[in-house]
């Protein structure tokens, strides 16, 4: 029988949790001046010969030149090791003909000075959009990076990655199937532009289980739909979100295989794990104070309650109630009218918390300002709305929008 043995808590604010080593993964970060000073701005990750990969990235149309780059790569036969190679403070986007030779440049130089194929190198940027990447930097780094490998550098990898984040995000996972254990372990960064389709920011998860490379696709896909693309900050889709995920190979337990215990275990905990890294991601977003859940249900279906979900999450009117601690239950009317799913007023109830705010197209008779306004005191929010017409239901989760976001957007070139 297959079982979760544990999934990481959510890593308080300024600290890291604690990764398990995944075999056949080594990292490696330094300072390189992309962009920052005095701070690693620039990680490899290598996997052993036998790894597979999985990613998902964004949809967006002005996708940045190494998301085209490694959904080039993502399906292509291959065994050898691999490489993932990934700078902050400049996101390579927008950039034209040089930010493809950028992205050549580097993976060709991180092919050379770890002697694999350059079609097993993937490379990631974050940070500016619109500025040549200086890839100079990144590969005059690569003889040092390549000494430094070690096992247990996540950490600093996921500190390497960061713009805006003002933490490190990881997140791990055991299961004991198939005679063994299978770890997981992954990273991520983001604050801001965050509102994902497909992907999100910038996502490395790694696993020694051995699975075959289709399945890894199938469940990291399935994971990212109901985790990653299911958060908002900003309802602001980035050109460079990716999503990587390697399977060394490594582990004592048996092959995970479609259909079977042990796949649905896995499946389980890799969920488990992305939406801790999710839930990070907001509630670190740019100038946050709130942690906001909002749930739909009711609705003519489930896509109906994702759009009048994300309506809410996305409402610069909600999220600037919330931020100022008032129970304004009118603009999530609003947001749920204008929203384009099927809706009825008289249907309609919302709730904040366990707190019966308006049902049946008018205001509870049973609710009152004062608690309304003591709800939205706290940290950790619940919206809940019922459309009251079928049987669709669907969570997502944002933060609020406070003047902190302004400072930091206005300043983010400065």
């Amino acid at each position: 029988m297959a079982k979760i043995v544990n999934v990481s808590p959510l890593a308080p604010a300024g600290g890291f949790p604690a990764l398990p080593v995944i075999g056949g993964v080594r990292f490696a970060s330094v300072e390189a001046g992309v962009r920052y000073a005095g701070r690693r701005d620039v990680t490899l990750m290598v996997l052993d010969a036998g790894s597979v990969l999985a990613g998902v990235f964004t949809r967006s149309s002005t996708r940045a030149a190494p998301v085209l780059d490694c959904q080039a790569k993502i399906g292509l036969p291959g065994d050898g090791p691999a490489a993932i190679i990934v700078n902050a403070g400049n996101a390579n986007a927008f950039t034209g003909h040089n930010g493809v030779q950028a992205v050549q440049a580097v993976t060709s130089a991180v092919a050379d000075a770890l002697g694999i194929d350059a079609a097993r190198v993937f490379s990631s940027s974050t940070g500016v959009i619109g500025e040549p990447l200086k890839h100079e930097r990144i590969t005059a780094k690569l003889g040092e990076l390549a000494g430094a490998l070690t096992a247990d550098g996540i950490a600093d990898a996921a500190r390497a990655i960061m713009t805006t984040d003002t933490f490190p995000k990881g997140a791990a996972a055991e299961i004991a199937a198939n005679g063994g254990t299978i770890r997981i372990a992954g990273i991520a960064k983001g604050s801001g532009m965050i509102a994902p389709d497909m992907a999100t920011m910038l996502v490395y998860i790694f696993t020694d289980a051995k699975i075959a490379r289709p399945l890894l696709q199938e469940l990291v896909s399935r994971a990212a739909d109901a985790t990653f693309n299911c958060i908002t900050v900003d309802s602001d889709t980035s050109t460079s979100d990716t999503l990587l995920m390697g399977a060394t190979g490594q582990s004592d337990a048996g092959e995970v295989l479609a259909d079977t215990p042990a796949a649905a275990a896995f499946y389980t905990a890799l969920h488990g794990l992305m939406l801790d890294l999710a839930h990070q991601v907001v509630r670190d977003g740019e100038g946050a104070t709130k942690f906001v859940e909002v749930q739909v249900s009711g609705a003519r279906n489930d896509a109906d309650a994702r759009q009048v979900a994300l309506a809410i999450a996305n409402s610069p009117l909600v999220k600037t109630a919330i931020a100022g601690q008032d129970p304004n239950w009118g603009r999530i009317v609003m947001a749920v009218g204008k929203s384009g799913a099927e809706a009825d007023r008289d249907t309609l109830s919302i709730r904040f918390g366990d707190i019966t705010v308006a049902e049946n197209g008018w205001v509870s008779p049973d609710y009152s300002e004062s608690a309304g306004a003591a709800y939205m005191k706290q940290q950790d929010l619940v919206i809940g709305v019922d459309l009251g017409l079928a049987g669709g239901a669907a969570t997502v989760w944002t933060c609020d929008l406070t003047h902190g976001y302004i400072d930091i957007n206005a300043d983010y070139r400065s």
